[in-house]
């Protein structure tokens, strides 16, 4: 009777086993991330807070009591390789959520994959990524929100210019042959053709550029009043560089910048810094600078320079945390890991993040746009300490938060 007893105990423990044990398999997220290349010193800061995410998660207890795994892959900055690593992460792989790695060039080529899997989709800091596809379960984790997110990008530049007197007539708008370059000047048109602007030079180049000094000569040849740049950080250094050059002169300069973000490229450029006015998204001042945002700053400054990342953190690292945060609030919310269910809970909820309250309208994106302006102003020297503040980056828009005024014109970065 015994021996029958324990027999039936055994059998019934090999029964539950599995179970049991699929029930502490990781939750598994994959994403492919910028970790070489012109993106890497963003895309290493994004990986970073995602980790620390990982890590607070795990400590916790993990999600529906399993711990969580991020799975990722480097895109080498290169759109060409990420069909492939979203393929390898949804059919060899096999992971329970995909999300986006950094940049709009690297979450657009994702997107055909990620669709033909039915997958819920966060989009990290991607601009107007879904305006072609229109997917109902992609969701875009950046500011730049509204029913127009193309223009949302670039309308603080241009809501500066307006005030500058004499008004400002003519515009010339570059940027490389690219995803991001052309959704961003796509907005730029719309808002310089509302304002009235004239648009006298209008051109892309090559990505793989090297030599900016043509470009500028030929921005320059036109005159314009105002000149918008849709760059990545490698180019975006390269047009600085060549504007100082050649004494590019102008009203206002910048933009669309992507770069000037960053600590590294701050403190790489220093003084050639001065005088550009470009996009921000997150910095610790105003309405930002929640307790909550900070102490996540604290806990990110803390590992930073162990992992050789960004010192600071103010622009990737608030978005690659919030963009967790959602997809923790959705899987807790809905306590599943079924993407629809998923996609419509983050449909229809407003989730708490370091990066402020996200809520997504009918477009996927934002429902308001958080956009900053900010010019550098008095930047002395290349060391770090200047840009904690950060007192060199003085607010311009919105107006709620401005904290000083435009200094024009620019001349090759010159204060």
């Amino acid at each position: 009777m015994l021996k029958r007893l324990a027999g039936a105990l055994f059998a019934a423990a090999l029964m539950l086993a599995p179970a049991a044990s699929h029930a502490a398999d990781p939750i598994t997220i994959g994403f492919g991330m910028a970790l070489t290349g012109g993106l890497a010193p963003n895309g290493k800061a994004a990986l970073l807070a995602m980790q620390i995410w990982e890590e607070e998660v795990n400590a916790k207890g993990g999600l529906l009591g399993r711990p969580v795994k991020l799975i990722y892959y480097d895109d080498q900055s290169n759109p060409a390789t990420v069909p492939g690593i979203y393929t390898k992460l949804l059919d060899v792989d096999k992971v329970d959520i995909v999300v986006s790695g950094y940049a709009t060039n690297m979450t657009a080529p994702a997107m055909p994959v990620v669709i033909q899997h039915k997958r819920m989709f966060l989009g990290l800091l991607a601009l107007a990524a879904n305006t072609e596809f229109n997917y109902p379960n992609y969701f875009s984790i950046a500011p730049t929100g509204g029913p127009k997110p193309k223009q949302s990008f670039s309308k603080g530049f241009f809501e500066v210019a307006k005030t500058l007197d004499p008004k400002p007539k003519t515009l010339a708008l570059v940027g490389a042959d690219a995803e991001f370059p052309h959704n961003a000047l796509d907005g730029a048109r719309e808002l310089a053709k509302e304002a009235g602007f004239k648009i006298v030079y209008d051109r892309s180049y090559p990505p793989t550029t090297t030599d900016y000094s043509p470009i500028v000569r030929g921005i320059q040849a036109t005159n314009p009043d105002l000149v918008f740049v849709a760059s990545y950080p490698p180019d975006t250094v390269g047009m600085i560089r060549a504007a100082s050059e050649i004494g590019l002169k102008t009203r206002l300069f910048g933009g669309g910048m992507v770069g000037l973000q960053a600590t590294a490229i701050k403190t790489q450029l220093g003084p050639l810094l001065n005088g550009i006015v470009d996009y921000d998204f997150w910095l610790p001042v105003g309405e930002f600078a929640t307790p909550e945002a900070l102490d996540f700053l604290k806990r990110y400054q803390a590992k930073a320079a162990g992992a050789g990342v960004d010192a600071l953190g103010f622009y990737l690292p608030p978005f690659a945390f919030a963009d967790m945060q959602v997809l923790q609030q959705a899987i807790e919310g809905t306590k599943s890991l079924d993407q629809q269910k998923l996609a419509d809970y983050i449909r229809s909820h407003e989730f708490k993040t370091v990066a402020g309250p996200i809520k997504f309208g009918a477009n996927s994106e934002w429902t308001e746009s958080r956009v900053l302006e900010v010019q550098f102003q008095n930047v002395k020297g290349n060391d770090l300490e200047q840009f904690k503040d950060p007192k060199v980056e003085v607010l311009l828009y919105p107006t709620a938060l401005k904290n000083g005024d435009v200094v024009t014109p620019y001349v090759g970065g010159k204060p």
